[in-house]
């Protein structure tokens, strides 16, 4: 996910946990305030997204470290949209992207994810959705993915917020497919069109 766009100066490293990269580790400079999915939030959803995966259009909307969308590319995504404020992060990712070889699959853009939303016409299958928690991004951003007709018949879309906050109001025809906590975040993955009860 996306920070405020300043670097922390600090490399850390991102971990592929499944699929074709599996394993690999990639360096990268988190943006003050950055917070990457964790490993075991990122195996449980790849998990739930294990049908859906192979062949699917991704869009990643606070990438950060590009973590999310970058598992799914090796796991099988046909494509990915990375889009981040924070022009360091882009560039990074571009940088991965073109370490794994990959990137015919993925568009890179330095844009917030509102202004990449009302920018673009491609239908997604599975948006992730997950900004820093104090900017309350998640109910603009799910009406705009609405609004601008983005996804696709039984789409999914993940959702990462602070545990503490309220569950989002979504739009109509969204359903809870699937609901977990991990210490202080609570994730959500949301299908347009039912699929069954939240687990």
């Amino acid at each position: 996910m996306s920070g405020s766009g300043k670097r922390s100066g600090m490399q850390r490293q991102l971990r592929i946990i499944g699929g074709q990269w599996r394993g690999r580790k990639l360096a990268f400079t988190p943006a003050e305030g950055l917070r990457p999915t964790g490993d075991r939030i990122r195996e449980t959803l790849f998990n739930w997204l294990a049908a859906d995966i192979v062949g699917a259009h991704c869009a990643d909307l606070f990438a950060g470290s590009g973590a999310l969308g970058l598992e799914a590319l090796s796991r099988g995504a046909a494509h990915c949209d990375f889009a981040d404020c924070s022009s360091a992060a882009v560039a990074q990712v571009r940088d991965h992207l073109n370490l794994l070889s990959a990137y015919e699959k993925a568009s890179c853009h330095p844009v917030s994810a509102l202004d990449f939303l009302s920018r673009t016409s491609t239908p997604y299958d599975i948006v992730f959705v997950d900004p820093p928690f104090e900017l309350q991004l998640v109910e603009p951003v799910c009406a705009a993915l609405s609004q601008h007709q983005l996804l696709r018949k039984y789409a999914l879309v993940y959702v990462e917020m602070e545990a503490t906050q309220p569950a989002p109001r979504t739009p109509p025809g969204w359903n809870l497919h699937r609901e977990k906590h991990a210490g202080s975040v609570t994730y959500r993955l949301f299908s347009v069109g039912a699929r069954g009860n939240a687990d």
